[in-house]
């Protein structure tokens, strides 16, 4: 793995902008890429369900693939990294995303034009599995390469640029996919994935540093190590940092999953079509990437509880506002409409903006830095639980009750979940007190 940088007095600003300059070809470029590939697709992976024959219920469960691989697959995509190696993982990984988006746009083309069959349906489930397994080993990858390649005093802000280049690309994704799509067909948006996949996967060839090519020493067959005692003590250790640490980032995770659900629904509730809808996630959004540099920034003088603790707190506090607004502004018209959608919305947007970064961030501070990827990797399915529970929760909440309940809910959680973080996170990770330690 690559020697961490060291930051020479007087000159931290300039070479902390040097470091993230010399990441940007090899993981946030790349990175960049993909996700807009990802999120112009995203959008019309129901649409194109129905088009293939698919029922209405069974285009909403699709989507639980990218569900259940974040619970079940990081694991697995940890060992594949530390066999073959990181470049060499994330290159076949987009070889093969490339490939199967190319095979489903001449395959899905003419089922979407014309009548569908069972060879269709079965060509599409493939590509969300490829596409949803991928997407674990490009995040474990370069949180794990990212984790030994920045500096630990900014390790806040190298994690929080990566999740900043994320949902950049979750911006520009759906509207580069608009205009293909307004274009040519909706199928359109493979070649599209396919086109900014290949130009990920060419810059990781080219620019990830020749260490991180070499794979882990494989054992001789059949020779097994004894665990040793420290090994397991270290373990356990481990663990229950972790479960604390996810115990109060967990709600977080949660929030944003149910945002992209709860919000359209309580916006439908309150009477707003799509399109107003669609302007609030866009103002959100744009308020979200601009607090990118400030939250790493914060995270890395102040410690990390002096932005996951605002980010938990904010988001709850948002949830709730939009559940009473949303309940008592129902039927008030289309101007009350928009503000009991807005202003919850930016106070949710605020939040997360602020924790853009953190989850990936924590999950380096509880990891050791030797087997770190292995480690990295019983987070990611530490949190992934929360991620496939938390469609399940408003899902059991929505069929009992009003969508509001279920916002309320989550943000109940996300209050709970800052106040544990407040109490939890400068005993663990890197605080104010303990940054130069």
């Amino acid at each position: 793995m690559t020697t961490p940088a060291r930051l020479p007095p007087g000159g931290r600003a300039q070479t902390s902008r040097q470091v993230l300059w010399s990441l940007a070809p090899s993981v946030y470029a790349p990175t960049l890429l993909e996700f807009a590939g990802l999120a112009a697709l995203m959008p019309v992976i129901p649409l194109l369900a129905l088009d293939l024959g698919f029922a209405a219920w069974q285009a909403a469960a699709l989507t639980t693939v990218f569900g259940l691989t974040s619970f079940l697959g990081p694991i697995p995509a940890g060992r594949f990294i530390s066999r073959v190696g990181a470049r060499r993982a994330l290159v076949s990984t987009g070889v093969l995303l490339v490939l199967s988006n190319l095979v489903a746009f001449v395959v899905l083309t003419p089922g979407v034009h014309g009548s569908p069959g069972l060879r269709h349906q079965l060509t599409f489930l493939g590509l969300l599995l490829v596409m949803a397994i991928s997407t674990q080993v490009w995040q474990l990858g370069r949180q794990a390469y990212l984790g030994t390649a920045l500096p630990p005093t900014m390790r806040a802000r190298g994690m929080t640029m990566f999740g900043g280049v994320i949902r950049l690309g979750e911006v520009i994704g759906p509207l580069l996919g608009a205009l293909v799509m307004a274009l040519g067909s909706d199928t359109g948006v493979f070649i599209l994935f396919a086109v900014t996949a290949a130009a990920g996967t060419v810059m990781i060839a080219i620019f990830l540093p020749p260490g991180e090519s070499r794979p882990t020493p494989r054992r001789p067959r059949g020779e097994r190590i004894p665990r040793s005692m420290a090994r397991s003590r270290l373990d356990r250790a481990v663990l229950s940092r972790m479960a604390m640490v996810g115990l109060g980032i967990a709600p977080v995770m949660m929030a944003r999953v149910n945002r992209p659900v709860i919000v359209p629904l309580l916006g439908a509730s309150l009477g707003l079509d799509s399109v107003w809808i669609s302007l609030v996630f866009g103002v959100c959004a744009a308020l979200e990437i601009l607090l990118v540099i400030p939250a790493g920034t914060l995270m890395d003088r102040y410690g990390r509880a002096a932005v996951a603790v605002p980010c938990a707190l904010l988001m709850g506090a948002g949830f709730i506002l939009l559940a009473i607004l949303g309940t008592t502004l129902a039927g008030h018209g289309t101007t009350l409409a928009v503000v009991a959608l807005l202003v919850p919305s930016l106070l949710i947007g605020l939040g997360n903006g602020m924790g853009a970064g953190i989850v990936m961030t924590l999950g380096i501070d509880v990891s050791p830095v030797h087997d770190r990827t292995r480690y990295l990797a019983w987070w990611n399915t530490m949190l992934g639980s929360g991620r496939l529970a938390a469609p399940l929760v408003v899902t059991a909440i929505a069929l009992v009750a009003p969508i509001a309940l279920a916002g309320a809910a989550t943000g109940g959680l996300c209050l709970a979940g800052g106040i544990w973080l407040a109490r939890t996170l400068p005993r663990v990770t890197p605080s104010g007190s303990t940054r130069k330690r």
